[in-house]
């Protein structure tokens, strides 16, 4: 079965991909995490522990936002030093956006992370949501970054880092379907059913009554 048939075969089959980053894995937080998901009706079709090479933590990032996604990271970039009242290193939105870039990879193949793929009705919006905003500090109480971390944008700026935020997970179903081949091949991924989709999608709910 293709990447694209699992997908979008059926809204019910909608797969995104989490990866809980070094931050996490090293503050054991895995089970917590992948609670987080699991407890709301999402499966776990794949899941594995690896270490991420720099090379493949760059493509990523780029395979899938590209230049247009350097020079938006660029610009943000750009932005917030000015409104800090400092002026960028870099020359322009697109070596400051590679800059990012680099970063995050460092960050994400300095130690292992836990690659996973969970599956259900809007897969992507759902963990989003789980999961919490890209900063720490501003996520809701109750998100998981919101709950087990501090990390701010002052203090990734100030120590010339990447924000450690536990968890990457995709931004929208397009996204996915890249990321997704970037880190499990087609027979990593287990097509199962789980008891529970009986009550989350069987339109009648039969076989309840005895």
């Amino acid at each position: 079965m293709s990447f694209e048939r699992i997908i979008m075969i059926h809204p019910s089959k909608e797969s995104t991909l989490v990866i809980i980053k070094p931050d996490g894995v090293q503050r054991s937080l895995i089970g917590e995490i992948i609670k987080r998901y699991e407890r709301s009706g999402l499966k776990l079709i794949a899941m594995k522990i690896v270490t991420a090479s720099e090379e493949k933590a760059v493509k990523h990032y780029y395979e899938v936002g590209g230049d247009a996604w350097l020079e938006e990271v660029g610009r943000k970039a750009r932005a917030s030093y000015e409104k800090k009242g400092l002026e960028s290193p870099f020359a322009t939105n697109m070596e400051n956006g590679r800059a990012v870039m680099m970063a995050n990879a460092k960050y994400l193949s300095s130690g292992p992370v836990v690659a996973m793929i969970w599956q259900g009705n809007q897969a992507t919006a759902l963990v989003r949501k789980i999961t919490g905003g890209t900063e720490p500090l501003t996520s809701d109480v109750g998100t998981i970054r919101g709950d087990f971390t501090l990390d701010t944008y002052a203090l990734a700026d100030t120590d010339q880092r990447s924000v450690r935020n536990l968890i990457h997970a995709s931004g929208n179903v397009e996204e996915a379907e890249k990321e997704i081949p970037i880190w499990f091949k087609e027979d990593e991924i287990i097509n199962y059913r789980l008891i529970a989709e009986q009550i989350l999608y069987d339109v009648n709910l039969d076989g309840i009554l005895e």
